[in-house]
Formats: structure tokens, sequence, C-alpha cells
């Protein structure tokens, strides 16, 4: 069974109910995890309390030297890494592969900010006085990580909050741990101090509640589904903590009539079949103008209709994946039966398919389907698309708009006035023209509406991590 690690140890949690980890394309356990008990989470946070003074007292400088060595770490395990990243999580090993990579660079990108945190110098109304504005660490994170890119978001919350003078306490999503694990023993190699990073496995109902609700934590980070983001928001509010929140999308793809198919077919079917289906941030729906719509679903629909997919660590190279487990499938199936059964005409695909103990669902894309229906408002999270057709970029920015999600969007056209136009009206946090929705860790990725509170990357998500404090100067 997996150990904790708490204040610079690997701990057991002595008691706690085991909880099986399986590979999802083959059905298999492949690890075990404990549901650890509260006190484990308490024992967590007091190291972290404990260590933060003393880490908060380095520079900015010595910090970033802590990061660049994690880097280094894990930059020495890339292939090993990523083919567990594989095992436990059912991603293509490329993807694994860039995940493993992009978490490296994130380390280094954040410890280039080092010498870039700036506080403020404000003017005063008094003769004599100087007000500054001083930037300081929140104290003791917690991040609760989600399980479709388990690696790569522990630097996005480990990598800014470390920088930035504070501790943290992670909880890894139980669907796969072992990425988390590996990290945390790489980590143990370094020379970070005890208590600065620590990790406690379990059950969002045990370890996850425990954090959120937990007095000695400063701020927490979450990244996952709506319905939870709320209950966490809930569970922090009676301490009055901070919450940073990336949950769920229902991202719009527009297609003009003047877009080139050549670039907007690809981007859309890769941002929708990427990870097996299975990212926030990808295309969920589509509004096609008219005048193309019939020649972009016929070679839409031969694209996906094409995606291979099976076992990623099988003998045979695939597009696709399975789904994390058996009841994101069935969910699935149950939205797109829905659909149909309310008048949407399936196009492709549309099977739920058991394959050597893992589950997939085929490539599936829908036409037809009402703006008001389920699969053109709630989030799928699997490998299938709606195509809606529209008149004008008007109503499909309308319709777009039309959700109570506002994570990414996309659109493909020719024309710079539509694509600014579409920009500036799309209420959303992220607006991608003629290219796959993938951000970049200098940019800043966060939601409007029900997509979360706050966000990451960048100079804005290092932000995140800090508060401010005033300080009147009188001479």
């Amino acid at each position: 069974m997996l150990a904790n690690y708490i204040d610079g140890r690997f701990v057991e949690a002595a008691g706690a109910s085991p909880i099986p980890v399986l590979n999802p394309a083959r059905g298999t356990v492949i690890a075990q995890i404990p549901d650890s008990p509260r006190s484990a989470v308490d024992e967590a946070v007091a190291a972290a309390r404990l260590a933060q003074p003393g880490w908060a007292a380095l520079t900015n400088s010595e910090r970033a030297g802590h990061l660049r060595q994690i880097a280094s770490k894990i930059r020495d395990h890339h292939e090993a890494l990523a083919r567990l990243l594989t095992e436990e999580n059912g991603k293509l090993l490329d993807l694994a592969r860039g995940e493993i990579a992009g978490t490296a660079d994130y380390f280094d990108y954040m410890a280039e900010w080092a010498r870039r945190i700036e506080g403020e110098i404000i003017p005063s109304d008094r003769r004599g006085e100087t007000i500054m504005m001083l930037r300081k660490p929140m104290g003791v994170i917690g991040g609760i990580l989600p399980w479709n890119f388990p690696f790569f978001l522990i630097a996005r919350k480990t990598g800014p909050a470390l920088l930035t003078g504070n501790t943290i306490v992670i909880k890894p999503s139980e669907e796969t741990p072992g990425n988390a694990d590996f990290f945390a023993r790489l980590l143990d190699e370094c020379d970070l101090p005890p208590g600065v990073f620590n990790l406690v496995h379990g059950t969002g109902k045990t370890v996850g509640e425990a954090i959120s609700s937990h007095a000695g934590i400063d701020m927490v980070s979450f990244t996952g589904s709506v319905p939870t983001g709320i209950e966490i928001m809930r569970q922090a509010a009676a301490n009055v903590t901070k919450v940073n929140l990336e949950l769920g999308g229902k991202a719009p793809a527009i297609v003009l009539d003047d877009a080139d198919l050549d670039i907007a077919i690809p981007a859309i079917h890769i941002s929708r079949v990427l990870n097996n289906g299975q990212v926030c941030n990808c295309a969920e729906r589509i509004y096609v103008q008219r005048g193309i719509a019939d020649e972009f679903t016929d070679k839409f629909v031969k694209a996906m209709a094409a995606t291979s997919f099976g076992d990623p660590l099988g003998n045979e190279a695939v597009d696709m994946g399975p789904l994390i487990y058996e009841r994101s499938a069935a969910r699935v199936a149950g939205m797109v039966e829905r659909a149909v059964s309310e008048g949407a005409t399936l196009l492709t695909g549309g099977a739920h398919r058991e394959v050597g103990g893992g589950h997939y669902f085929e490539p599936t894309v829908l036409a037809g389907a009402a703006q008001a229906s389920e699969i053109m408002q709630k989030e799928i999270f699997g490998p299938v698309i709606p195509i809606h057709v529209v008149d004008e970029l008007d109503e499909a920015i309308a319709k777009s708009n039309d959700s109570d999600y506002g994570l990414t969007s996309s659109v493909y056209t020719r024309s710079l006035s539509s694509a600014l136009k579409a920009s500036s009206d799309l209420n959303f946090g992220e607006t991608y023209v003629n290219r796959e929705n993938f951000e970049a860790i200098q940019g800043f990725h966060a939601g409007m509406r029900k997509s979360g509170i706050g966000g990451a990357d960048g100079k804005h998500g290092l932000m995140e991590f800090m508060q401010t404090q005033m300080v009147y100067l009188q001479n």
C-alpha cells in the first residue's frame, strides 16, 4: 500500500481502509492506497504550518533553486513517470510524455519569477509619508487534484505555492495516486526542508473534506467538477478560507463559412479526443455556419469515425485510450441515448465498448440537438460532440454564451474582423482562434460563471498564492 508523505517522511496510515487503483485499459489492480483518516491531514497541516515561517524566510531565489532541482529530478525519470501515468490514467503514451515534460518545464518557469515578484510604492496624500504594498505568502495551501492531468496539476499547485513562500498539503486523486507517490519519492531525494511539501492519500469524503474544512489551511486550490467545487466552497466557508477553483467546461467551437477546414477539422478533432475526451477545456459543442455545414459535417464525421482506440500500452498504436472507469462510459452512453430519444441524429459512434477489461466509448458525432438539450448544455467529458447549424456569427456567439460554463471557446475564420468580434463578445476565460484548445503556461487559465474562481499559470496565477499588506510609513 502506498504511504503518505508527511514532514519529510513516508508514513503508513495505520488502520485505514485500502482503496484499489486500477489500470483503466485492463481493469487490473496496480496499487492500493489508504483512505487516510482526518488525523493524517491534521498531522500534515501541522507539519506544513511548522515549516512555513522558515521556508518563507528564504529569498525567492533560494526557493527557486529548490524548484529547479525538482524539475531536474523529473527529467531524470521522464520515461518511467510517463509509463506509470499511462498505466493508471489510460492516456496515450505520447500525451503522458508531454505531460511529464510540461511538468518539469512548469517548475522551471515558476522558478524564473523569483526576481520578478514586485510590490508597489503608492503616492500618499500626506506630506512625509510613504505608502508601500508588500506581497506575502498565504501560509499553508491545500491542493486537491483531479485524475485527468494529475502529474501536471501537482506542479500547477505546488510550483507557485512554494516559490511564493507557502507550504502545501496535496491530496492526489484516488484514481491516479501512483504518479504523486513517484513525485514525493523524487522530492525526498532533493534538499527540500521537511514539512514544505506533504501528500495525503484518500477519498474526497475523507481527505478532501478534511483539507477544505481545516482551520489550518489558508487557501484551497481544487481542480475538478462543479458539484465538488461547490461543496468545497461550503466547507471552506466556515473558516473564510480562500478558494481557487478550476471546474468544468462546455467549450463551443464556432466554424464560420470562410474557415479553412484543413485547419478547423483536425484542431476540433484533437480537441475532442485528446486524453480520451476527458479534458475540461476542449471542444464540447460545434456551431457551424450554414454555408459550409454539409461539407464540414461530412469531413468531421469521417475524421471522428477513423479514430482508433485501445490499450495505450498495447502492441498497436491507437488514437485514443479508455475512459477512466466504467461509470464514466455508462454516463456518456446515457447522455447520447437521451439526445437521440429527444430528436438528435447519430452520425457516427454511439456505443460503449468493453475491450480487454477497459471501457471505451466510440468517437461520436450528433446532429440536430436542440440548444436547450442536455447534450448541448451539460459537460460530456467523453469523445462525443454535437453539431449545431447557425446562420450567422451573432447567433453562434449568443448560443455559445448560453451556458452555465465559461472556461474555453474557439473560432475558425479567415476574417480578422470576425475573429476580433468573437474574441470580444464570447464570455469565456479563453478563446482560441484557428487552433486547438490548449493553454500556455505563461497565460492565465481561468473560467467564468460556474467554470471556476480565480485561475492558474503566468503572472496572474502566481499572484493567487499571495496576499497583500499595506504599510503606511510616516517619516
